[in-house]
């Protein structure tokens, strides 16, 4: 299950992202989307860092019943990216909903061997989705 907390006018493909979501894990997530000025608030906040970025992701302590964490996305990044990008608002947020996920989940491709960016491939090649955010930032 996806608890949703959307700040946005953003019509979000629930049944989408649950298909995601059941592929990777059978626990519930919360997922934020809202604006820049929020994300950047939150990033401020929890990691010290006083810009908007495209998403975050925040995991909860391993517990049995616990939710795995919360993922929060810019509707204004994911738009903006879209654009710049030629592909879809709804890939564009698919994309960064993988990352948070992946995130979630333990990956994190700032240490590791490369493995989060074949976690990623797999799910761009599952799902039929562009490239994502660490495939188009190592070209």
């Amino acid at each position: 299950m996806i608890d949703i907390d959307n700040q946005t006018d953003y019509n979000v493909n629930e049944t989408f992202l649950m298909t995601i979501l059941e592929y990777l894990t059978p626990k519930e997530i919360e997922l934020v989307i809202t604006s820049n000025e929020t994300i950047q608030q939150i990033n401020f906040e929890y990691r010290g860092v006083d810009k908007a970025t495209d998403v975050l992701s925040f995991p909860y302590e391993e517990m049995p019943m616990v939710p795995l964490g919360s993922i929060v996305i810019s509707m204004d990044y994911v738009v903006k990216k879209a654009s710049e990008l030629g592909h879809s608002i709804d890939d564009e947020f698919s994309l960064l909903f993988i990352h948070g996920l992946l995130h979630l989940l333990g990956y994190d491709h700032e240490v590791d061997n490369g493995e989060m960016r074949k976690k990623e491939e797999e799910l761009i090649m599952k799902f039929n989705l562009p490239k994502s955010l660490i495939v188009r930032t190592t070209e």
